[in-house]
């Protein structure tokens, strides 16, 4: 084993470096993410039943008519929002990048009887087309996941794709407590698991870069044959300064604020988690 290769490859990179590897359309990781999705009692891939049902009565209960609306839903997974809004007649659709998700989200609206549209496709390079949706949500802090260079056309494509009078609803992380979700230098072995089918050795690191209130969670993955891995996840956190610097150049006529949303559990949940509401 290179030794050497691997000190280097671990190392803390330059600010949005990419990584080798991308873990949303690997066959095998998309599976094991799909199980975390569906579990119903975590928040992990996404958040829990209860909160999901939570935040879905709270967007509805914002909306100015009590009307069927037209709602996109970006990052849709398997369906856990989009179900939901069905149910309530809303005509929905869902935009995700993972073909396992989009599958299963599918099959079940399928089961259910719920008319939903899904998307198998990035949201970063669909056409979500221009005064389409009376709502657009992107949850569970999707919009902090992505770089700069991709979050601004999303955001503009986002504008163009909300209807005068519509509304665009996200949510990301505060930036505050940053030593305190930094995580510790950790490794697995494995005979089989959550990154691969067949024995790896993974290796895993936060790095912070506090100036652009960044975190990097970096997860070396090394298997029987040497071959190395690299998934890298960044994480933004935002002031509500920096949320509406952000959306300045929209044309969103109001932006408001809720901080008391989700209940609280840990660093990643409650008043931790800045929920944001656009009108245009």
């Amino acid at each position: 084993m290179n030794i050497t290769k691997i000190i280097n490859q671990t190392q803390q990179p330059k600010l949005y470096e990419q990584g080798t590897s991308f873990m949303w359309t690997d066959p095998y990781i998309s599976k094991q993410l799909l199980q975390v999705h569906l579990n119903p009692d975590i928040d992990l891939a996404s958040r829990k039943k209860s909160t999901i049902e939570m935040t879905v009565d709270w967007i509805l209960s914002a909306q100015k008519e009590d009307q069927p609306l037209k709602i996109l839903d970006l990052g849709c997974g398997p369906g856990l929002y989009t179900e939901l809004l069905a149910k309530r007649g809303h005509d929905v659709t869902g935009v995700d990048i993972s073909e396992n998700s989009i599958a299963h989200a599918k099959a079940s609206a399928k089961e259910k009887g719920l008319n939903i549209t899904y998307r198998n496709e990035s949201y970063l390079e669909a056409d979500l087309g221009e005064n389409e949706y009376d709502l657009v949500i992107l949850i569970y802090t999707d919009l902090g996941a992505l770089i700069p260079s991709d979050r601004t056309p999303l955001l503009s494509k986002i504008n163009q794709a909300v209807k005068p009078g519509g509304t665009f609803i996200f949510d990301v992380l505060k930036d505050r407590s940053f030593q305190k979700k930094l995580t510790g230098k950790s490794w697995e072995a494995s005979k089989e698991g959550f990154w691969k089918g067949s024995p790896y050795l993974a290796l895993s690191e936060s790095f912070l870069y506090e100036k652009e209130k960044v975190i990097l969670s970096q997860h070396t993955i090394i298997d029987e044959d040497e071959n190395i891995d690299i998934y890298r996840f960044w994480t933004h956190f935002f002031s509500q300064n920096d949320v509406s610097n952000m959306l300045s150049s929209l044309s969103f006529s109001s932006i408001t604020f809720n901080d008391h949303l989700l209940p609280e559990s840990d660093m990643w949940n409650g008043d931790n988690v800045l929920f944001v509401r656009c009108d245009k």
